[in-house]
């Protein structure tokens, strides 16, 4: 069993930037690919950006070059640094592990509550 705890949401200007944070417990946080996922306001849930073990990574075309995931495994924390933050970024981030280095949520997976992210025009 997992428990994830996102926090850094809040309110920013267009351009800004914002670092998020999952706390994630348990003893073996290290073997999990870790990811954030978002879902806008009307929209479905989607990928952002994931990290294996290693510091692999995968990002979205929407992100790529803005956005930078890293995580601590000493910690058992994961991080998503987001710079140059757009109006269309404003949704609930969520934190998500899993058995699978993929942008694919799988059933099984771990799922925090959530933070919202704001970005003002």
């Amino acid at each position: 069993q997992v428990q994830l705890v996102e926090s850094g949401g809040g309110l920013v200007q267009a351009g800004g930037s914002l670092r998020l944070s999952c706390a994630a417990s348990g003893r073996t946080f290290s073997t999990y690919a870790m990811a954030w996922f978002r879902q806008a306001p009307g929209k479905e849930r989607e990928f952002v950006a994931t990290i294996n073990w290693s510091g692999s990574t995968i990002y979205a075309d929407s992100v790529k070059g803005r956005f930078t995931i890293s995580r601590d495994n000493a910690k058992g924390t994961v991080y998503l640094q987001m710079n140059s933050l757009k109006p269309e970024d404003t949704a609930v981030y969520y934190c998500n592990a899993g058995r699978y280095f993929s942008s694919t949520p799988r059933a099984g997976d771990y799922w925090g509550q959530g933070t919202l992210v704001t970005v003002s025009s």
